[in-house]
C-alpha cells in the first residue's frame, strides 16, 4: 500500500499512463464532460473534494508545461491558478469546452465555484 500521495487507485494509475504533450481536465462538479477521456470523478459532495485541494495533489505529482483555463474565472480559483502558472493561457469558456475533449484525463472535483477548471499539459521530467 502506497503511504504517500494519490492513494485513488484509478487516479493514481490513471497518472501513471500520461506521458509527454497528454491534456489533464481538472474540473468542478458543473463542467461537461467530454466523451472519450477517461474520467476519474471524485466528487462526493458539493465543495468536496475542492478544486484547490486536487489541483495541488496533482501537481505534487505531475510535471505541467502549460495550462489553461476560462477567462471567466474569477476569485480564489483564478488566484490559485495565476499562483501556479505564470503563463496561464485564458480562452472563454466555450473554447475550453472545445479543448478538453482532447484531454487524456478528466478529473471531477466537487468544486461548486462556476469556471473552476483547467486544462493542464502534461511535460518531462528530463
Amino acid at each position: 500500500m502506497k503511504k504517500a500521495g494519490i492513494l485513488n487507485r484509478h487516479l493514481a494509475g490513471a497518472l501513471a499512463e500520461l506521458g509527454h504533450g497528454d491534456g489533464v481536465l481538472v474540473c468542478d462538479a458543473g463542467m461537461p464532460i467530454p466523451a472519450g477521456p477517461r474520467v476519474v470523478d471524485l466528487a462526493f459532495r458539493a465543495g468536496v473534494p475542492s478544486f484547490a485541494e486536487v489541483l495541488d495533489g496533482l501537481l505534487a505529482e505531475l510535471v505541467v508545461e502549460g495550462a489553461t483555463a476560462a477567462q471567466e474565472l474569477r476569485g480564489p480559483n483564478r488566484a490559485l491558478l495565476e499562483g501556479h502558472f505564470r503563463d496561464l493561457e485564458l480562452v472563454p469558456h466555450e473554447r475550453l469546452k472545445e479543448l478538453s475533449a482532447g484531454a487524456r484525463l478528466v478529473v471531477r472535483t466537487g468544486e461548486a465555484r462556476p469556471y473552476a477548471n483547467v486544462l493542464l499539459r502534461c511535460g518531462v521530467f528530463f
